[in-house]
């Protein structure tokens, strides 16, 4: 996986989180693409979520595999290849980055999802706060 120098190419605003716009087709390829995990949670629950939930979203320099604006919260779905020392650390440093942009992430790995969906929704429904934003 190609890796950029952070924020090298990347669109910043006020309004937005920074996302490198070369990441934009590769985003589309992964929604046509969806691992049967990301197929599962975003067809059975996520799509109909409470608030917008966006998949393949790129923010900064990444691709996360949900994000849902209104709660500032990023889903991963995580496959084996997260497992290794080298993922381990590369996803460490992920989710450093993107909790400085004030994002909570949250990780489930496939069997989780594909064994366990309605223990995964109830741990993703207990992030809703009491009061949520409109």
């Amino acid at each position: 996986m190609a890796q950029m120098t952070r924020g090298e190419n990347l669109i910043d605003t006020c309004f937005h989180l920074p996302y490198n716009p070369q990441l934009v087709e590769r985003a589309k390829e992964l929604r046509k693409n969806m691992t049967p995990a990301e197929k599962k949670l975003w067809n059975n629950y996520l799509r109909r979520f409470q608030f917008r939930v966006l998949r393949q979203r790129p923010i900064d320099n990444f691709i996360v595999d949900f994000y849902c604006a209104k709660l500032k919260l990023v889903i991963e779905i995580d496959g084996e290849s997260h497992f290794t020392d080298e993922g381990k650390d590369y996803d460490g440093e992920r989710t450093s980055i993107l909790e400085g942009y004030g994002l909570r992430v949250i990780r489930f790995t496939n069997d989780q999802v594909l064994k366990n969906l309605e223990g995964v929704c109830r741990q993703i429904e207990e992030l809703i706060p009491p009061n949520p934003p409109c």
